[in-house]
């Protein structure tokens, strides 16, 4: 089975969309909490920067994050045609 040039670059940019989203998830998930003790020097309406990040900060971005990709995987779809119908 062969595939055709649009189906290379559907899922050249679906792969692309992935991994940038790993890494995202990757950073607020692992990264900022490693970091967390160089964080708290920063302060922010009185909260440490590194508190902020574990209790509040990373769990705002995962959503943002998931509202982001459902956009960009949506316009994706829609431009080689693979869009669900509603």
């Amino acid at each position: 089975m062969q595939s055709t040039p649009m189906a290379e670059e559907y899922w050249r940019r679906t792969r692309n969309l992935m991994w940038t989203t790993l890494v995202v998830w990757f950073v607020f998930g692992f990264l900022v909490h490693f970091f967390v003790g160089w964080l708290n020097e920063i302060v922010i309406f009185g909260f440490p920067l590194g508190f902020y990040m574990a209790a509040q900060g990373s769990l705002i971005v995962f959503v943002i994050l998931i509202f982001w990709f459902s956009a960009k995987q949506n316009r994706i779809d829609e431009e080689h045609g693979m869009a669900e119908e509603e």
